[in-house]
C-alpha cells in the first residue's frame, strides 16, 4: 500500500490509478462536505463530482504544505461557495410554502416527499436533521463553512485555517459567532430545550 505522498506523486506524474486511490481514500468525507453545503443529495454529488476534476486539473498547484485532506476539503468548499454564487445570479428563491405556478397558469401546492422509516425516533432525527440543514442554509457562508468543517468534518483549527486561509484566531472566532448563530436559530425553532 503506497502513502499518500507516493499516491500525490504518482499523480503528478499521470498515473491516474493512484489518483483514483486518492478519490477512494477522500470520497465519503468531501460528499459530506458538499451535502452539508448544497442540502440534497443531486447537488452534493455535482459538487463533489466537480470538485475531484478541478483536484485533478489543479494537481500540479498542489505543493504539499498541507496534507491532501486539507487541500481536496478547501476545493470542495470552494467549489460548493462558486456554485452558491451562480446560482443566487440566476435563479429567484422559491418558497415551499407558496403555491407554484404550472405553465398552464394554475398553481399547485408544493410538497417534500417523506422518504423516512415508519418508526418515530428514526422520524424525529430525520426531522432534526432537515431543520439544522435548513438552518445551516439560511446562515452566511462563512459561518455554515465553519460549522461545516468543524463540526461535520471534524478538522482541526489549524486545518480551518489551512482550508480557510486565515490565521486560527479567525476560525475560532468565526467557529464561536456561527456556533451563537446556530443556537439562537434553533432556539427560535424550538428544536433545543
Amino acid at each position: 500500500m503506497l502513502s499518500e505522498e507516493q499516491l500525490v506523486k504518482k499523480s503528478l506524474q499521470g498515473d491516474l490509478q493512484a489518483f483514483e486511490e486518492l478519490v477512494l481514500g477522500y470520497q465519503s468525507k468531501v460528499y459530506a462536505l458538499t451535502y452539508r453545503y448544497m442540502g440534497n443529495e443531486e447537488d452534493a454529488y455535482d459538487m463533489f463530482q466537480e470538485t475531484f476534476i478541478k483536484a485533478y486539473r489543479s494537481l500540479p498547484s498542489f505543493k504539499g504544505k498541507s496534507s491532501f485532506g486539507t487541500w481536496i476539503y478547501r476545493i470542495a468548499s470552494n467549489v460548493c461557495l462558486d456554485e452558491f454564487r451562480r446560482q443566487k445570479r440566476r435563479i429567484p428563491t422559491l418558497s415551499l410554502d407558496e403555491p407554484a405556478a404550472t405553465f398552464n397558469g394554475n398553481q399547485v401546492e408544493m410538497e417534500i416527499a417523506d422518504t423516512s422509516y415508519s418508526a418515530d425516533i428514526l422520524y424525529e432525527q430525520k426531522e432534526l436533521s432537515l431543520s439544522i440543514q435548513e438552518v445551516l442554509d439560511q446562515m452566511k457562508n462563512e459561518h455554515k463553512t465553519a460549522i461545516i468543517l468543524r463540526d461535520f468534518m471534524d478538522l482541526s483549527y489549524e486545518e480551518m485555517a489551512e482550508v480557510l486561509d486565515c490565521s486560527i484566531g479567525t476560525v475560532k472566532s468565526r467557529l464561536s459567532r456561527a456556533r451563537n448563530i446556530l443556537k439562537e436559530m434553533l432556539l427560535k425553532r424550538e428544536l433545543l430545550p
